[in-house]
């Protein structure tokens, strides 16, 4: 199970690479097919999307057929075709149409993972493992920085996707090969998702997981590099080092919240810190978005680590589920915030434009983000100030 558990995070690796590395191919992908950062903006809001949507077939299939078979299948067919796409695309057009399919093929390997710590290790450590997966994985996020816009620049952006393609069928290889099967939990009453929105305690956990992770998923995946560009003028080099900044915080951020609940003996107000912390830091970059490059890292990194509470509210909802719908549980909570973070994305998208028609200087488009992005989570807070805590 440790060496499936080692292949599982290997796939999540890449997924977080996936869903973060096209701020680094923007000035190519500008200059080659004429993308533009609402079309990019749309192409990762449907990565968002539709590894959301996939949320509630992934779940019934993780309690029906295990993640063995739905973790390597989908990211074999999904991640590394929708690379090969990607490597072939020839219109911004055709890019979405990647990014739609890697979704798909990401859409399970993070769940995996949780199904497998909630059926098989204690209660108590499922936030630090779900943590320490994440915090591993977000080495992805890092990759995706600094290392890819050298990959970029020494074999070109097309000679990497086909490399990442290549390099995602063999993980698939390895999680089909080593992942083993919890045993089934039988059960007269299966349930579906239906009955786990009928809790009513399940509602103000899902608000702040429909907030959490949209801020630092969009600002690390997207608008991190044009921002850098645009406001700062940045080069390649430069935005891959601003953004790995902030992918280095992420990764710390998770392995940070982990263990916090049993050490303060509390979910819900550690979750509410942080979340409060990371929607200062962001509405302080709005303060300062054009003042030094340096200073808006260091509040990106705030926002990246104060934002890394993700799994922390995975594991306050999944108290809440029966073991034999474990599965569905922790994928409706998934399909909130990934799905969160895609309508963001697109929204976002839509703000920058308006924001650039008349601008006044560059910043003031991505001062509108940050606004959003900062009300957005603190609306979150607000509505998850009346869930009831729960630790295990």
């Amino acid at each position: 199970m440790r060496i499936g558990i080692i292949s599982l995070v290997a796939a999540y690796v890449l997924s977080q690479f996936y869903r973060a590395f096209l701020a680094v191919l923007t000035p190519a992908l500008s200059t080659d097919l004429g993308a533009t950062p609402e079309d990019l903006a749309s192409a990762s809001g449907l990565w968002f999307l539709i590894f959301a949507a996939m949320q509630i077939p992934v779940g019934a299939a993780l309690d029906s057929i295990g993640p063995r078979k739905t973790a390597a299948g989908l990211f074999a067919l999904g991640g590394a075709g929708g690379a090969a796409v990607f490597a072939l695309a020839q219109t911004p057009g055709h890019i979405s149409l990647a990014m739609a399919l890697i979704g798909i093929g990401c859409s399970p390997v993070l769940m995996a993972s949780y199904f497998i710590f909630a059926r098989v290790y204690p209660a108590a450590v499922f936030a630090t493992l779900a943590g320490a997966t994440i915090g591993f994985g977000s080495l992805g996020n890092i990759v995706s920085s600094a290392p890819t816009a050298s990959a970029v620049e020494a074999f070109g952006w097309r000679g990497t996707m086909w490399g990442l393609a290549a390099l995602t069928l063999a993980v698939a290889l390895l999680v089909w090969l080593t992942v083993r099967d919890p045993e089934k939990v039988v059960s007269e009453h299966r349930g579906s998702v239906l009955d786990l929105l009928k809790i009513p305690a399940i509602w103000p956990i899902l608000a702040m997981m429909l907030v959490n992770y949209a801020p630092a998923a969009g600002l690390r995946g997207l608008w991190a590099g044009p921002y850098a560009r645009d406001v700062f003028g940045a080069d390649a080099g430069l935005i891959g080092s601003v953004t790995l900044v902030m992918g280095i915080a992420m990764v710390i951020g998770n392995f940070a919240y982990g263990p916090l609940d049993r050490l303060f003996k509390t979910r819900k107000w550690v979750i509410f810190t942080g979340n409060l912390m990371g929607a200062v830091a962001i509405l302080a970059l709005y303060a300062v978005a054009d003042l030094n490059i340096w200073i808006s890292a260091a509040l990106l990194a705030v926002i990246g680590a104060a934002g890394a509470s993700f799994p922390m509210i995975i594991a306050h909802g999944r108290a809440l589920f029966p073991p034999q719908m474990t599965g569905r549980g922790v994928t409706l909570l998934n399909l909130f915030g990934i799905g969160g973070a895609g309508v963001m994305q697109m929204i976002t998208g839509r703000i920058f434009t308006a924001a650039s028609d008349g601008a006044a200087t560059p910043a003031a488009p991505y001062q509108a983000l940050f606004a959003f992005f900062g009300v957005l989570v603190l609306c979150g807070l607000a509505a998850y100030l009346f869930a009831k805590d729960r630790t295990d």
